[in-house]
């Protein structure tokens, strides 16, 4: 079976994880697209797995070395993983076999854990700005475990059983060469965060589906890649999801909300954490959405 598989692996400044993701997968072909990492990754890479391809790119973002992963592989299927991620057991052959039974499946995502092997909720649903009000306004607080109130968390989903799913966090998913042949690569104007958002809603415009499978298992350090310092490019990520899909008026009423949510968690949070939501109240009200996109980062 691994033959029907590769690893695509995107690093920048990747230690003290990239040893025991790479480990995870050793037996499989694998790419690992480094974006500039100056900490020692690539030294550990290639003397603890010479087996490896190594390919530096210049850092144009995730999606980019995503598609630069899927370019230098042939395989049926390629695991997309977060070098602050890895497998447990035979959860990649788990994956495989789960693509396989549903031939429709463009994306197959896992069940995450916690380091300390709690569950880390990963399966989400697309953005609204009804779904944008529960979270920023904190509305889903008031019933967690509610599909209405909570539907971007799927707050109703326990993860514990498979399930066709609007999308999952990009940290571990296995994706159809097919379907991406179908449907085209990831978008490489999302730089950091709702590419695979983006992704895998093409992919079910065209009548592809995505999957969570829970029989398969990977361990994810949360936001350890960015250390949650780029909640800028994540508010972006959202601006240019609502542009993209839903056009600039709607993307106008997305940075609105979000304007307003960033200055009430200002309001609320300590000071330490406030300090960034005043910064990106800051960037949000710099301009309109259009304007916003490709505002320098």
């Amino acid at each position: 079976m691994s033959s029907d598989v590769a690893v695509a692996v995107v690093t920048y400044d990747a230690l003290p994880w990239i040893e025991p993701c790479l480990a995870s997968v050793e037996r499989y072909e694998t790419v690992v697209v480094d974006h500039g990492s100056t900490d020692g990754t690539l030294d550990v890479v290639r003397e603890r797995f010479p087996r490896a391809r190594v390919l530096e790119r210049e850092n144009r973002g995730l999606a980019a070395g995503w598609n630069a992963g899927l370019a230098a592989t042939s395989s049926r299927y390629v695991l997309l993983l977060n070098s602050d991620a890895w497998a447990r057991g035979e959860a990649v052959d788990e994956l495989v076999r789960f693509a396989d039974s549903h031939p429709r499946a463009a994306v197959v995502a896992p069940r995450l854990r916690n380091p300390d092997g709690s569950l880390q909720r990963s399966v989400r649903g697309f953005p609204t700005l009804w779904r944008l009000a529960t979270e920023y306004l904190f509305v889903r607080k008031l019933a967690p475990r509610s599909e209405a109130l909570n539907a971007s968390y799927a707050g109703s989903f326990d993860h514990d059983e498979p399930r066709r799913v609007d999308w999952a966090m990009g940290a571990v998913l296995l994706v159809r060469r097919e379907a991406v042949d179908a449907v085209g690569p990831a978008d490489e104007s999302f730089f950091l965060f709702s590419e695979e958002t983006d992704w895998c809603y093409r992919f079910h415009l065209a009548r592809w589906e995505v999957w969570f499978d829970p029989d398969a298992e990977f361990e994810h350090i949360g936001a350890a890649s960015h250390g949650g310092r780029m909640y800028v490019e994540n508010l972006r990520g959202n601006l240019r999801y609502f542009t993209k899909h839903f056009g600039p008026a709607e993307a106008e009423r997305a940075r609105r909300l979000l304007l307003a949510g960033v200055r009430l968690r200002a309001l609320l949070f300590p000071r330490e954490r406030a300090y960034g939501y005043r910064e990106a109240a800051r960037w949000l009200s710099s301009g309109h959405a259009s304007s916003l996109l490709d505002a320098p980062r």
